[in-house]
């Protein structure tokens, strides 16, 4: 009996119960972007994890196509093949929420004797991972992910060559050369 009251404790002191729990995309994926994040548009969209900080992408799209710091997130112009396309992206932040159990055993049972609660701040956990929503589209503004989409192989190579590019690369004035 002792025993199972001591495994008890250790599981209820040691555990956490998931809410929400963040993808892991291992290199990238292709789905419609709304079944993502609800709060982007209903196209289909290259989606890959972001590693580097903040704006890092802005910076090394800015760089690459020398736009200016003017519409950068949405049309860009890109040639594949001598097709124009138009990139748009968006930087997406999804977290893995938990509730942890300790913490929250620890202020009910200080509740219960009057006294104040110590650790309201540790009750959730959020671990935010940062990823990059990628859409494009042709000059007739059709979604060239779409599996329907003629030349769709073609759009897919480009995004697996910027993706990679762009994670390999620090410099973003190295990206402009590369162009």
């Amino acid at each position: 009996m002792k025993l199972l009251l001591l495994l008890f404790s250790l599981l209820l002191f040691t555990s956490c119960i998931p809410i929400r729990i963040a993808p892991d995309i291992k290199e990238d994926k292709i789905m419609v972007a709304k079944k993502f994040k609800r709060k982007l548009p209903k196209k289909h969209s290259y989606i890959f994890e972001d590693p580097k900080d903040a704006d890092e992408f802005y910076n090394f799209i800015n760089t690459k196509y020398e736009l200016n710091h003017e519409d950068v997130e949405y049309n860009v112009p890109i040639l594949i093949n001598k097709n124009e396309y138009f990139l748009s992206f968006h930087e997406v932040e999804i977290t893995t929420k938990t509730i942890n159990l300790i913490p929250l055993a620890i202020d009910a049972g200080l509740q219960a004797n009057d006294y104040d609660p110590l650790l309201e701040d540790s009750h959730v956990t959020r671990i935010g991972n940062w990823y990059l929503v990628l859409t494009i589209a042709n000059s007739e503004l059709d979604d060239c992910l779409s599996p329907t989409y003629a030349n769709r192989e073609e759009v897919l190579m480009f995004l697996k060559k910027m993706r990679s590019e762009y994670l390999a690369t620090t410099n973003y004035f190295d990206a402009l050369f590369r162009k």
